[in-house]
């Protein structure tokens, strides 16, 4: 007998022959109304859970209608799983029901149109039960219990604690995420999570059917992060990985939007909104195959080309990689003659804490293999190329080989892995030589060294203790006017005893001691390197309680000086914002000062923006929460700090984004506080980073909060295009950035100008409301321009907004002007520096 056969006691219990409809309708103005219920044949329990609902929904302004599931207690709606997902209902109701076979059926267009089915087919006398669990699992059971079919088989874009991601080996079933068409759309998208079941198995993203990102290999780490745990199933009949959160009472959930990032996210209750944890891919290191075969891709390098060939290789094509920068290509090996590597004396260098290469080529080994068992191995094999022993938390230790080409090598310091390269003897020898070499040469260079040390011993000493003497006297003089600034009088002496001795003025702003700096920085070494500016050189640091701070040192060479210092320290001290930069302190010690502040990881807007890898990680959402928070941050030093601020420098390099990617302006050096009821004020000093600053201050040295608002409209707009306005190059008669968009505005064909990654997945009505807010920011006349609390108005609201009128450098009217352009068919900027200089007027 059929397990889901009625008796006759359960006849009485559920009547015979019944059948129970739920039937929705739609209004326009609601995504769920109401259900109406009728009976008839056959039965169908529906169980709402306490954090999950079932029901029709039409997302964003789709005027389709699908059937879901998202959360029940959380405001914002989110879907988490799509039944018709490729076949939308189109007409203004949708009837689910269970049919005589124990079916689950969607139909459109009066019971007609079969728009989705679950294909679950069971005896006429069975009972069976549809019920959507607090797990937000919608089943279909036998009277035993037995689930017939769920929907955690068939996962959208979201995985929920408990789904699996994977294969069963019995059904043929794949486990896999797929993104959504778009946020209005949630078809079938072109981004995919699926497990590559290839060599040693593998999480991918995938970009149509070619990788895109490398999520984790098979055996991953199983020790739980700060979020989640994670259970790793692979026997005979599945594999798979799945999660729960570490605290049960957080809504927890690991999507797949529709640009192709995978993100973790909570609930914050709170705040009302979703909170990012983590994201990838967030470099362009982690595209896949960013650096060719054999490279290895360095995500942090600053000023150089990221892509390195893995010990043994050279770029196969030379002028591709070192000219053009473009690694695609891959390396090759420096000896061709690949008999070379196999019982020739070859052996093995060691590249430590990377994301370890693709393992489609590769072999597990299966744990409790050494180190030396695991190299053993690779080597009795001529077509070994690399070895990882792998240690699998609280399992052991194992093995992976690879037998064929290295794709996909990426550094990974925190999270990485140490990969074994097979190289020839000839090359273990090089590597022998050159660090042979260098130990012989520093014996015969100390000999040489102790003997000219000794003849200029008594010269040095005599010098060095005058020079100190006088730098004493320099630096004395040097920090009374910091700390003067400051309004902190106290003596040196009493300042650099520990690592941080006591606050200034203002009470979250601490002085260091150089000696910590120097400790922090591993004494300013190549490798803690951000960057550099018109102030200086900018390093990572770590403070011995673990803090991650960035050290920004002025340069005894800057163009900016104690004044910038000063101005930077006093006003910054007094400002506390979101998207402020947040200044830690600062050390007065030495002959070059230095602030720190908190340090952000993803650097600044224009790394991103400007780069056209990373910048596919800025969707248009997260553009537009940049675009918020920049006004926002203006706003703040505009009009509701207690001093009234002009920044003077605003553009995409000053601006920081933390973990979330939220901005955060940076750089105060320039600016000048303005006192109420001042409108505009002149100078003969003409600061800031042409391309960013207003007409009238580059003209006629008139600055104001207007020059600010000039500035934001360049960086909203650059922020849309993707190009920068220094650089921006066109022929024809609109030679600048602005005077193309402008143009482009008035013949009703802003949009394509917009950033091509983004013209597919943004709302055209928002981004065209953002181009025309931008030219409303660039407008020639001070004036016209709108104050920061009104653009700020025109981000977050429907308000209607004026037409704009004529752009600032717009160049068909300052042809004429020889510090802009010196040819009217054509104008090109290479000036992203900040600069300082006074200019005849």
């Amino acid at each position: 007998m059929n397990s889901c056969s009625t008796t006759m006691e359960t006849q009485k219990l559920f009547l015979q022959s019944f059948l129970l409809i739920l039937h929705f309708t739609f209004s326009s103005s609601m995504h769920t109304i109401t259900i109406n219920q009728t009976i008839e044949d056959g039965n169908l329990l529906i169980s709402k859970g306490d954090h999950f609902a079932l029901g029709f929904f039409s997302p964003g302004n789709s005027r389709y209608r699908y059937l879901g599931i998202w959360y029940y207690k959380v405001p914002e709606q989110t879907v988490v799983w799509v039944a018709n997902r490729n076949n939308p209902i189109n007409d203004s109701s949708g009837v689910l029901l269970m049919d005589r076979l124990g079916n689950l059926i969607l139909y459109s267009k009066n019971n007609q149109e079969v728009v989705w089915s679950t294909n679950v087919s069971v005896k006429v006398t069975d009972f069976c039960a549809a019920r959507l669990l607090d797990s937000g699992n919608l089943i279909l059971q036998d009277r035993s219990e037995r689930i017939l079919w769920q929907s955690f088989d068939q996962p959208t874009d979201t995985l929920l604690p408990g789904m699996k991601l994977g294969l069963n080996r019995n059904t043929g079933m794949f486990w896999f995420l797929t993104s959504w068409r778009s946020a209005d759309d949630p078809g079938t998208g072109n981004f995919s999570v699926q497990l590559n079941t290839m060599g040693a198995p593998q999480f991918l993203l995938y970009r149509g059917t070619t990788y895109y990102w490398q999520y984790t290999h098979w055996p991953m780490k199983t020790n739980p992060d700060m979020w989640t745990y994670y259970s790793i199933v692979n026997n005979q009949d599945e594999i798979h990985m799945a999660y729960s959160p570490v605290d049960a009472s957080v809504i927890f959930r690991l999507m797949l939007d529709y640009s192709g990032t995978l993100k973790k996210l909570a609930w914050h209750e709170k705040v009302g909104r979703w909170k990012e944890f983590w994201s990838a891919p967030s470099s362009v290191c982690d595209i896949y195959g960013h650096c060719g075969t054999y490279g290895i891709c360095y995500p942090y390098l600053i000023g150089r080309f990221e892509c390195d060939c893995l010990p043994g290789y050279e770029p196969k094509y030379p002028r591709e990689w070192n000219i053009m920068r473009d690694g695609s290509g891959g390396c090759v090996r420096k000896r061709l003659e690949s008999s070379s590597v196999c019982e020739h004396g070859e052996g093995f260098v060691k590249v430590g804490k990377v994301k370890l290469p693709d393992t489609s080529t590769a072999v597990w080994k299966g744990m409790n293999t050494s180190a030396v068992d695991c190299e053993k191995e690779c080597k009795k094999n001529c077509l070994c190329s690399a070895y990882a022993s792998i240690d699998v938390y609280g399992e052991g230790t194992g093995c992976l080989t690879w037998y064929g080409e290295l794709i996909d090598t990426a550094d990974n310091v925190k999270e990485g892995y140490d990969i074994n390269i097979r190289v020839d003897a000839l090359e273990l020898a090089e590597i022998a030589r050159k660090s042979n070499g260098f130990l012989k040469r520093k014996d015969m260079l100390a000999i040489l060294i102790v003997s000219v040390a000794s003849s200029w011993f008594v010269i040095i000493l005599f010098v060095h203790l005058w020079l100190k003497k006088k730098r004493k006297i320099v630096r004395n003089q040097w920090n009374e006017r910091l700390l003067d600034a400051i309004g902190d009088v106290r003596k040196k002496d009493a300042l650099v005893t520990s690592e941080v001795q006591g606050s200034m003025s203002h009470q979250d702003i601490a002085l260091f001691s150089l000696n910590t700096i120097l400790v922090a920085t591993t004494k300013f070494s190549q490798a803690n390197k951000l960057g550099e500016g018109g102030f200086g050189l900018v390093y990572k640091g770590q403070l011995s309680n673990g803090q991650e701070v960035a050290v920004k040192k002025l340069s005894k060479n800057s163009s900016q000086g104690i004044e910038e210092f000063k101005t930077e320290v006093a006003l910054i001290a007094k400002l506390q914002h979101k998207n402020l930069v947040k200044l830690l302190g600062c050390c007065i010690e030495g002959d070059e000062p230095m602030l720190i502040y908190e340090y952000l990881p993803n650097k600044s807007l224009d790394s991103f923006l400007f780069d056209a890898n990373k910048r596919v990680v800025l969707n248009w959402r997260k553009r537009f929460n940049i675009i918020v928070g920049i006004a926002r941050g203006i706003l703040y030093i505009h009009q509701d700090s207690r001093l009234g601020i002009i920044h003077r420098d605003l553009k995409t390099s000053n601006i920081l984004l933390d973990v979330e990617m939220n901005p955060k302006i940076s750089d105060f050096g320039l600016a000048r506080i303005f006192k109420d009821g001042q409108i505009q004020e002149k100078t003969k000093k003409i600061v800031g980073t042409f391309g960013y600053m207003a007409p009238e201050y580059v003209i006629f040295g008139k600055f104001s909060t207007k020059s600010d608002v000039f500035s934001f409209g360049i960086i909203l707009l650059e922020i849309i295009t993707g190009k920068k306005n220094n650089n921006y190059c066109h022929e024809g008669s609109s030679v600048s950035m602005i005077g193309h968009i402008w143009h482009s505005w008035k013949e009703n064909r802003a949009f394509e100008i917009v950033d091509s990654f983004l013209k597919e997945s943004s709302p055209s009505d928002e981004v065209l409301r953002c181009i025309q807010i931008g030219l409303l920011c660039v407008q020639e006349d001070a004036l016209d321009r709108p104050m920061m609390s009104t653009v700020v108005l025109m981000l977050n609201s429907e308000i209607t907004l004026p037409s704009p009128k004529q752009p600032g450098f717009n160049f068909s009217k300052f042809d004429d002007i020889s510090i802009f352009s010196s040819k009217k068919e054509k104008f090109c900027s290479v000036d992203e520096k900040t600069i300082t200089e006074v200019i005849c007027r």
